[in-house]
């Protein structure tokens, strides 16, 4: 795998909009960053997250997606998407969901990340496009990103790159834990392997341990907003 290309580092804090005539905070509204960042255990400077319980914290530092998909979306959306579309702090260009795998390492500047877990797609999608159908489309392509949990603090630019430090020995893709979440729900075995890579984030820990004990709960209400 050569060195992973940052196009931009986004971040924003959380603001109030309008959906569905209600008030909504959220911090999806992400900006390209001019220089170098600090990144601590759960975010970069001058970043946040308006539902901590959904997003952010230190299993969930950094939200990362690959522009490859942008142009999918502007097809699909009927518009130029700028970085920071999607409401990730890394914009990257050569990583995909098939080609990394929970529990790989990286290096981005001074700091040290691990792959925690896919990105789950929730509704502030569809209040950012008014597309009340964007997140279940961002999960059934199996264009969802990742997130990475921080290792080691320190300094981030997009010079830096995002260089692989080592290969998790599962080899348990994104792409292949999105198909076990949310499409292969009782290929047990399938499940029991993605359970089997100890750098898997708590909640998705937690939520297919429940699946296979017959007690989780349908997560299809985060898709519409009911979280």
């Amino acid at each position: 795998m050569n060195n992973v290309d940052i196009l931009s580092i986004n971040v924003g804090m959380p603001t109030q909009v309008t959906y569905k005539n209600k008030e909504v905070s959220t911090g999806i509204h992400k900006r390209p960053a001019e220089g170098p960042l600090f990144l601590t255990w759960t975010n970069f400077a001058g970043d946040g997250q308006a539902d901590l319980v959904h997003h952010g914290g230190k299993e969930k530092a950094v939200c990362v997606y690959p522009h490859e998909h942008y142009a999918y979306w502007e097809n699909d959306l009927k518009r130029t998407l700028n970085y920071g579309a999607f409401g990730e702090n890394l914009t990257i260009r050569g990583l995909l969901e098939k080609d990394v795998c929970i529990g790989d390492t990286f290096a981005l500047g001074e700091a040290v990340v691990q792959v925690s877990q896919p990105r789950q797609p929730c509704f502030k999608l569809s209040v950012k496009y008014d597309a009340p159908d964007m997140p279940l489309k961002v999960q059934n392509t199996g264009y969802t990103g990742f997130y990475f949990r921080v290792l080691k603090e320190g300094l981030v630019s997009r010079e830096d790159g995002c260089r692989l430090l080592s290969r998790h020995p599962k080899a348990i893709s994104v792409d292949y834990a999105n198909r076990m979440m949310h499409h292969e729900k009782d290929n047990v075995a399938g499940i029991r392997s993605l359970l089997e890579v100890d750098a898997l984030s708590i909640s998705w820990r937690a939520t297919l341990t429940k699946r296979l004990n017959g007690t989780e709960q349908d997560t299809r209400d985060r898709l519409v907003g009911q979280d």
